[in-house]
């Protein structure tokens, strides 16, 4: 019996042999009263189910190095690393990108508002002006 992946404790397993042995043992016992073809065939059968049967894959070890103060790495080497640092790079390169985009757009708002004040009819100091906030919601009520 194979080792599967998890670890059975050592009464588990004792259970499970004697259990096969008991199973075994009825089987060959009704085996005594079938013919001599239908046993014959139940051999061939038997040989048959156990070529057939799917065995469990070997695990294989892999080296592992631990140099003094540093954390245990499976395999790798230089791609490892590469690999391991080459999504933080492209992280850190979209933000950037993202923020340079955001600034711009930023900037080309408030250059068409800035453009928009000096080309209209009004001078910029009007804006400040408390009577122009006046007269701005009174001609909204009015126009309602």
């Amino acid at each position: 019996m194979k080792p599967t992946n998890t670890s059975p404790t050592g009464s588990a397993v004792a259970f499970e042999e004697q259990f096969g042995r008991r199973v075994a043992a009825r089987l060959s016992a009704g085996n005594l009263d079938l013919s001599h073809e239908v046993g014959e065939r139940l051999r061939a059968a038997r040989v048959q189910a156990v070529a057939r049967r799917k065995t469990a894959p070997e695990l294989r070890s892999v080296p592992v190095a631990v140099a003094s103060g540093r954390a245990a790495a499976l395999g790798g080497g230089w791609w490892t690393r590469i690999g391991s640092v080459v999504p933080l790079v492209a992280l850190v390169a979209g933000l950037m990108a993202i923020s340079v985009i955001q600034e711009e757009r930023r900037t080309d708002e408030l250059a068409e508002v800035d453009s928009a004040l000096l080309t209209d009819d009004l001078p910029p100091a009007a804006y400040t002006d408390p009577g122009f906030a006046q007269f701005l919601k009174t001609s909204d009520a009015g126009e309602r």
